[in-house]
């Protein structure tokens, strides 16, 4: 494994919390998802898009081979900037915009990173990626030594929705649902895993959609999204997610007659590879919080409105 690039395995979202007895549940830390490579004292990280970042983090480069006893292991988590106990995004954007060691150094001292542990997939040559979660964790709690620097993501069992509610409450950023059970599925999106989000609600104007690719060749690939407030319209970017079969199929036939030759309205910018369409039609989408720039992160379908 320490000869190739890691990526990380993935969840799917669940529109609710819930209880199980079949899951564990724990805090789905705000960050920058991480691989953490460490053979003998020697680290290296590797983020969800399969860079080496490990020059931004020079402090965890120093302190992590002391909080885990082996020669050779991979590990799976959370980089956060914690701030009264909470992630803070704003500080983590900060470290990872940084490629100069000077700089580096300085934001180490001024917004230092830990490194939230979840999963373990290695230890000293042996695979842990099969073995059952709660066995994973077991081997999480032997071997790695919190500190300001690294900790250990806790997490507890059956009880979903009262978590759940304890967790947006003290606002973060949402809660993670795994099966005891469950293997490291790496590369994999798995339903073993399923992050629970707060959510908004926006109904929103269909003004476009990109074509489809692979499996949605015959459909789209995603619907571009429009708001009409104060008179005026506002762009709210694209929704990929959240369709089922069904939604695909009725939602080309509907749209496909509305074709335009130019965007609906002037404000709207560019967007690759979209079909424009009459307004006509709307949709009920969910979304975590807005961007700057007035876009919706992470939407997901729910609906389309009559």
């Amino acid at each position: 494994m320490f000869d190739r690039k890691i990526p990380p395995m993935l969840a799917y979202s669940a529109a609710e919390p819930f209880d199980s007895r079949d899951h564990i549940f724990e805090i789905k830390w705000d960050g920058t998802r991480c691989i953490l490579f460490l053979r003998h004292g020697e680290v290296c990280l590797q983020n969800r898009r399969l860079l080496d970042i490990t020059h931004r983090y020079p402090e965890l480069v120093r302190r992590l081979p002391e909080a885990v006893r082996a020669e050779e292991a991979i590990l799976d988590g959370e980089l956060v900037v914690l701030r009264s106990g909470r992630p803070h995004f704003p500080s983590l954007q900060q470290r990872e915009h940084v490629s100069d060691p000077f700089k580096a150094e300085l934001l180490a001292k001024e917004l230092p990173a830990t490194y939230m542990v979840f999963d373990i997939l290695l230890l000293d040559g042996q695979d842990c990626t099969r073995r059952p979660l709660l066995e994973r964790k077991e081997i999480l709690q032997r071997v790695v030594t919190e500190s300001d620097s690294v900790l250990q993501s806790r997490f507890v069992e059956e009880r979903g929705r009262t978590f759940y509610e304890g967790v947006v409450r003290e606002g973060f950023e949402g809660m993670m649902a795994k099966r005891k059970d469950s293997p490291y599925l790496i590369g994999k999106r798995s339903r073993h895993w399923l992050k629970v989000k707060p959510r908004e609600v926006a109904t929103c104007h269909i003004v476009g959609y990109t074509e489809g690719e692979g499996e949605r060749r015959s459909s789209f690939g995603a619907l571009v999204l429009a708001t009409r407030e104060g008179g005026r319209w506002i762009f709210r970017g694209k929704v990929g997610t959240g369709f089922k079969g069904e939604d695909l199929k009725r939602l080309k036939a509907l749209l496909s007659p509305l074709r335009i030759e130019s965007p609906p309205f002037e404000e709207i910018p560019p967007v690759k590879g979209v079909r424009w369409v009459e307004p006509l039609y709307r949709c009920e989408v969910l979304f975590q919080e807005e961007t700057r720039e007035g876009r919706f992160r992470a939407p997901v379908f729910r609906r389309l409105l009559s």
